[in-house]
């Protein structure tokens, strides 16, 4: 019965088992903590890669979901957003391995953690901060932050003359002062539009992954959810520099497929290394070079 329950005819991974193991590479992949957290934390996920009955063990889970909490109050009030959905979600795997058969507590506590995270993501951004739905935060983030540098320089036309400039313009000064040759702002049209798409295309994505998720709608919209947060984690991650949450919202995604899904389980995985792919290769960057030297 162990065995029926974690693997496949043929010897292939169960689809939880499958998801244990991606949570524990991106534990791997993006250590967290002090000190005294992250070395426990490393030595368990990579024991729950090359050891089936370390990665099975509820205990190990919940010893998870503590260290991370701990990462959490060490860093106080300074984490990351997804750092909470990840304690939760070691929680939840942690619980539902206690039960007869893992897949369906499992995926009903991704369904409603993915859900709920866009819902809360959607109340901050539509609610509780004018800044973002008057889009100034993306036209200040897109500028000052040097992560976006090379996107924003292949999509808007900016050169880095231009994007540096802007930082000068959005510097702030001590309070009463003025410059008395202040730099020039540019702004052309494909910036404001970059901008615009991201703060209004990103709220709507939202709106549909928090409603998709929360609802309880017929099965036949189930393919909708999957295909709504691929879009959004695969769209979101070649630019925003912040791979953990990306890997997380798939993993979530996994889980619920149904073992029969495989095409499916093949395209969360794609994406889980395209995310991958994305952090460590400069890919903007190396498209702004290439066009400059082709010209």
């Amino acid at each position: 019965m162990y065995m029926g329950k974690w693997t496949r005819p043929g010897g292939e991974a169960a689809p939880a088992e499958l998801v244990l193991r991606l949570t524990a590479i991106e534990l791997l992949l993006r250590p967290m903590g002090p000190w005294f957290i992250k070395p426990v934390i490393l030595l368990l996920a990579g024991l729950a890669l090359i050891l089936p009955q370390v990665l099975r063990a509820p205990a190990i889970w919940l010893a998870l979901a503590l260290l991370v909490a701990g990462r959490l109050l060490a860093d106080w009030p300074l984490p990351d957003n997804h750092i909470y959905l990840l304690a939760y979600w070691c929680l939840a795997a942690g619980l539902a391995l206690r039960a007869p058969d893992v897949r369906p507590p499992l995926a009903l506590s991704a369904r409603l953690l993915v859900g709920l995270a866009f819902l809360f993501a959607l109340l901050w951004k539509a609610v509780l901060s004018p800044d973002y739905l008057d889009g100034r935060f993306f036209r200040v983030t897109l500028m000052m932050d040097d992560r976006f540098a090379g996107a924003v320089m292949l999509l808007t036309g900016l050169s880095a003359e231009q994007l540096q400039q802007n930082r000068n313009y959005l510097q702030p000064l001590p309070e009463g002062a003025e410059l008395l040759h202040p730099p020039l702002f540019v702004e052309p049209p494909a910036f404001r539009w970059l901008a615009g798409s991201a703060t209004y295309g990103m709220l709507a994505l939202e709106a549909a992954i928090a409603m998709l998720y929360l609802l309880p709608w017929h099965s036949r919209f189930e393919s909708a959810r999957h295909v709504f947060l691929l879009a959004f984690c695969v769209l979101t991650y070649a630019f925003a520099p912040v791979a953990g949450f990306g890997w997380l919202l798939l993993v979530m995604g996994l889980a619920q497929c149904n073992p029969e899904q495989r095409l499916l389980r093949f395209a969360y995985i794609l994406s889980y290394f395209l995310i991958l792919l994305f952090s460590e290769i400069p890919w903007a960057d190396l498209l702004v070079q290439g066009l400059e030297g082709a010209r």
